[in-house]
């Protein structure tokens, strides 16, 4: 019986109860707002970056990071910073590939 009891009090301090000074949804909202802006203008200067030696990839800008605005201006920012952190990754992805193959040519039988 202890042990429940400690158990209980444990995820009861634990859960953030917003009466001992939990977040509140203004400042959730916020908070979210801002990663979602931040993660989003990462991607647009990933994508920059990938542009400038011709190595953005197909859906990164056009597709991706268009439904990450999208979802961030409905006020969905979870899924606007995980489509913001895939359009990033596939713009560094892409960077990287293409000054990888800057030297390629044709192959030589």
């Amino acid at each position: 019986m202890k042990k429940l009891i400690i158990f209980g009090a444990l995820i009861f301090a634990l859960s953030g109860c917003s009466i001992f000074g939990g977040e509140n949804a203004e400042d959730a909202v916020a908070k979210n707002t801002a990663a979602a802006k931040s993660a989003i203008a990462s991607a647009t200067d990933a994508l920059k970056k990938a542009r400038s030696v011709d190595g953005e990839w197909r859906d990164a800008g056009k597709k991706i990071l268009k439904k990450a605005k999208a979802a961030a201006s409905k006020g969905d920012f979870k899924k606007a910073i995980e489509l913001a952190n895939e359009a990033k990754f596939q713009a560094d992805m892409g960077y990287t590939q293409a000054m990888e193959q800057k030297d390629a040519g044709p192959w030589l039988f």
